[in-house]
């Protein structure tokens, strides 16, 4: 760091300082709405969780900031303060694009849709549902209208770029519309391939108690540190919190204990991330996660890259029977089939990954128009089963719940987050191609529960790196290499047609 005279940088470093233990308590507060909170008290925590995020708003647009930024950006700054004034500015100006009043009624809907949701769901109950999103949709569009005011960007974009910086639609259609042409055959050509396998499943029914237990080895073995986070249960898994106290939560199903472990690890690698970010630049915006695509190619890295690989299942064998006895359908090498398994399915978060990316590819091609005001709410669930049909063949005609209610994002308000996913997974196959062109002998290390050269490398290249560069120079610095949709269907060739 410099020690020349900084004082309007070092100015905006303490208010960002501030912001983030603000937002610290908002972050557990919400957490807190979706594991522990009793039902009657949702309408006050809906109100203190708007209140507290327009106290952070007028924070993040205080009229001084502009200033702050314009004398910083004179200033005799390293090239790390400046990487960091660069974050600041890009978040003040997203902020600023759109008025409190705004933050605080989108908060209350969102906050109220979800409440909802965690009831309608299970009851099928779409009408209930639509009255609430409705808002929440509203309000979506109308910040993406204020935010695209700002950027000169689409309205789907403006919102596409508050969780992956840089990345536009137009990226995606040429990213997607490559999966469109390739993805089908290579799912015929595993199911194919799959149809003779002699696959045992267990028997339940697996107590949620042995599950948990289970749930906690999983993440010791992943390396999470349970003194600065904790794992819970809620109606959908998630990872909140903040670097220094992160949040999990799963959910258990005691007739498949494999859809919460799968779960689990996936929120572990999220969690991961959070808790290795840089501690020396904690509370200031350069110290976050760069994007969302990257922070879900750690949670696949962990999910798909590291637990469904061969040799992982010889590493939970003894973790699942200690926890949940023993039978012929816990041994390894079936567990392994069983998390290899290709079968189009209803659930996004229950999916295998050859069939993932078609979850993912759906909700883009209705979210994306649902944004721009090309379709309305009242549209999704037609949409919804006709792209069920034409992706993965299944029927969700009339069954909302396991079709367009099943996940929590848009009744969160979180519009332009699904692509992420299969950006992630394409971050987290590349991520994996460069460590074994560095590493040969890491399948072997793998097989051999030598986990540390995974994580070491994924701690140095990405989880130390923070938002100090951007997205592509990030990956290039990583990987040798721009973002390369290559080496995901590599991956899935090899392992799964190999």
């Amino acid at each position: 760091m410099s020690t020349t005279s900084t004082p309007a940088y070092d100015a905006l470093c303490q208010r960002h300082q501030r912001i983030h233990r603000l937002s610290h308590l908002q972050s557990i507060a919400s957490w807190d709405q979706s594991a522990f909170m009793p039902a009657r008290g949702a309408q006050a925590r809906a109100e203190a969780l708007a209140e507290m995020g327009g106290l952070l708003h007028q924070l993040g647009t205080d009229p001084a900031l502009r200033q702050l930024l314009d004398d910083a950006a004179q200033e005799p700054l390293d090239d790390f303060q400046r990487a960091s004034l660069r974050e600041m500015r890009r978040v003040w100006r997203s902020a600023n694009a759109v008025p409190q009043r705004l933050v605080e009624a989108r908060s209350l809907a969102n906050s109220h849709c979800e409440h909802g949701w965690r009831s309608q769901r299970g009851a099928n109950d779409w009408s209930g549902y639509v009255e609430n999103l409705r808002p929440v949709v509203r309000y979506a569009r109308e910040e993406a209208q204020f935010l695209s005011d700002d950027s000169g960007l689409s309205r789907y974009d403006a919102l596409l770029d508050q969780y992956e910086p840089g990345m536009r639609s137009a990226d995606i259609d040429r990213v997607f519309g490559d999966l469109r042409q390739w993805l089908p055959g290579v799912i015929r050509q595993v199911m194919a391939r799959q149809a003779d396998d002699r696959v045992i499943h267990p028997q339940g029914p697996f107590p949620a108690a042995s599950q948990r237990a289970l749930g906690l080895d999983a993440m010791k073995l992943l390396g999470f540190d349970f003194e600065a986070g904790r794992l819970d249960e809620s109606a959908h898994p998630f990872c909140g919190g903040v670097p220094e106290d992160v949040r999990m939560t799963t959910r258990y199903r005691d007739d498949s204990f494999l859809q919460s472990l799968t779960g689990t690890i996936h929120e572990t690698g999220h969690g991961r991330y959070e808790q290795n970010l840089p501690r020396e630049w904690l509370g200031l915006p350069v110290a976050g996660a760069r994007s969302m695509g990257l922070h879900e190619s750690q949670s696949l890295s962990f999910e798909m890259q590291l637990a469904s690989h061969p040799g992982f299942a010889g590493l939970l064998q003894p973790l699942v029977e200690r926890h949940l006895g023993q039978q012929p359908g816990l041994a390894a090498d079936n567990l392994h089939k069983l998390m290899t398994r290709v079968a189009p399915g209803y659930i996004r978060v229950d999916a295998d990954e050859v069939t993932y990316p078609a979850h993912v590819i759906l909700r883009y091609e209705i979210e994306r128009p649902l944004i721009e005001g090309e379709i309305e709410v009242e549209d999704i669930p037609a949409l919804w089963d006709a792209k069920m049909q034409e992706l993965l063949g299944l029927d969700t005609r009339g069954n909302y719940k396991d079709g367009c209610m099943q996940d929590v994002h848009w009744g969160c308000g979180l519009f332009g987050y699904f692509p992420c996913y299969t950006l992630g997974a394409m971050y987290a196959a590349q991520w994996f191609a460069t460590m074994r062109r560095e590493r040969p002998t890491l399948d072997a290390e793998i097989t051999r529960g030598e986990l540390s050269p995974v994580f070491d490398w994924l701690k140095a290249r990405v989880w130390s790196q923070g938002s100090r560069w951007e997205t592509p120079e990030l990956v290039q610095r990583a990987s040798g290499e721009a973002l390369n949709p290559a080496h995901f269907r590599r991956h899935l060739e090899s392992r799964y047609l190999g």
